[in-house]
């Protein structure tokens, strides 16, 4: 798969699942990802957190949030399978690696930045460095 990309993808279980329940959806996950010749660049286990508003009748979830390398083809399949388990009360899929090339961008620019401004408070200026090249 010469196209992979990055996707970040965060899923709220029910507050009632069990730690067992919520392993096994996890196993379900990773399994169908890594079937689907997608592979799994981290993992995070956010655990139980307050909600920011109430969603079906909760006020805490269980969060869990899976990197994923892929084509981009199995995260329908993915978001389907979320959607009619009754654990799942929501799940967010975001593409991430146009971002990150984007971030890098911005920070290689505010480097340059940097060097240069350093480079005028030493005294020195560009026609000066010029010259001695």
């Amino acid at each position: 798969m010469a196209n992979n990309r990055v996707y970040e993808l965060m899923y709220i279980a029910q507050p009632t699942a069990d730690a067992d329940a919520i392993a096994q959806m996890n196993k379900e996950i990773e399994d169908l990802i890594e079937g689907a010749g997608s592979t799994i660049v981290s993992t995070e286990d956010m655990g139980r957190r307050q909600l920011a508003y109430t969603i079906k009748k909760n006020t805490e979830g269980y969060y869990y949030l899976f990197e994923i390398e892929s084509a981009g083809k199995e995260i329908a399949e993915i978001e389907r399978r979320m959607r009619v388990n009754d654990n799942i009360i929501r799940y967010l899929t975001v593409r991430v690696d146009e971002e990150r090339k984007t971030a890098d961008k911005i920070e290689a620019k505010r480097e340059r930045r940097k060097a240069r401004a350093a480079e005028l408070s030493s005294g020195r200026s560009k026609d000066e460095t010029r010259e001695e090249e």
